[in-house]
């Protein structure tokens, strides 16, 4: 395992009856790293994060975290993780405080650290408003925040986060955005969400999984490469015929819409944006929008994960 890589997976897989759930994938994830772990219901995230959690073994594989072998030294190895489930493990009937405490102790921390701890992750999450009101009357933000609260008491090196703004109002999603990225400074963290911009927003790694099985791994800017296309949206006040356009070297085809408005492709190894506003300006064409066309990650992750 590479020293950098404080979660590395080998050759992972698992099996749910004769159902292959997870199927031999490997991937490493390093020190400030923010891996967003995107698929489609059902392809095998949860899954996976519950096995690199230590709360699912898996059928086949080995799984290392912080340089500890999750099936040798699991104690070392769980004690590196901090984990929010989709559903946060949270007792209702307790106080935030109170409950945040009996987190700590889980996780066998010192008594005399315990009371700086929660005190931090209280920050951290801002909740200091509701630290002795009762989880079962705090709202779906506040509750997430708890959950979180707990996952990161221990000062984790790795924190596995599973769609921790499910529910969330978009205020809130702005403040466990600026939470994550925060973790990512010093941890490896691994992000489950549906919501792609977020991933978009926060993350600075990406994986796709697709039944069981891992079809991207990239970085963010990477694929942010892959979502440009070979086109250009051209906005005039006076344009040519579209022969005219054809005549700009690497232009290959020209498409006419709405109020003036025009579609170019292009050859992939020879963008004509620069020869284009030469010959609006010479031309008088009133050049006042000149656009490359993106791909949103939408796209991108609907195109991998589609039946071929």
């Amino acid at each position: 395992m590479n020293s950098d890589s404080l979660i590395s997976v080998q050759n992972l897989s698992h099996y749910y009856g004769h159902f292959c759930a997870v199927n031999n994938i490997s991937f490493e994830v390093k020190r400030g790293q923010i891996l967003g772990f995107l698929g489609p219901n059902g392809a095998g995230k949860t899954t996976t994060m519950q096995m690199i959690a230590g709360t699912l073994a898996p059928t086949m594989g080995q799984i290392s975290v912080a340089g500890y072998d999750l099936l040798d030294f699991p104690l070392k190895a769980k004690g590196a993780i901090g984990y929010l489930p989709e559903q946060p493990p949270l007792y209702r009937e307790m106080l935030v405080e109170e409950y945040l405490r009996f987190c700590a102790k889980l996780h066998l921390m010192p008594g005399r650290e315990i009371t700086k701890a929660v005190n931090k992750v209280i920050d951290q999450c801002s909740l200091e408003t509701v630290r002795r009101r009762l989880i079962g009357n705090l709202s779906k933000g506040y509750q997430q925040r708890v959950g979180i609260a707990q996952a990161i008491i221990h000062t984790p090196t790795v924190v596995i986060l599973d769609e921790p703004t499910i529910g969330l109002d978009p205020k809130e999603i702005l403040k466990i955005r600026g939470l994550i990225a925060e973790l990512g400074k010093e941890c490896s963290v691994i992000l489950s969400s549906h919501i792609l911009q977020e991933v978009q927003a926060v993350c600075n790694q990406v994986q796709i999984i697709n039944h069981g099985q891992l079809i991207l791994n990239d970085t963010m800017s990477g694929l942010l490469t892959q979502m440009q296309t070979t086109h250009l949206e051209v906005a005039l006040r006076r344009p040519p015929v579209l022969d005219v356009f054809k005549q700009i070297e690497g232009v290959e085809e020209v498409e006419a819409g709405e109020n003036k408005r025009f579609r170019i492709q292009h050859a992939a190894d020879n963008n004509p944006a620069e020869a284009l506003v030469e010959k609006a300006v010479a031309g008088d064409w009133g050049l006042y929008e000149l656009i490359p066309e993106h791909r949103t990650l939408e796209q991108v992750f609907v195109e991998l994960t589609s039946p071929r």
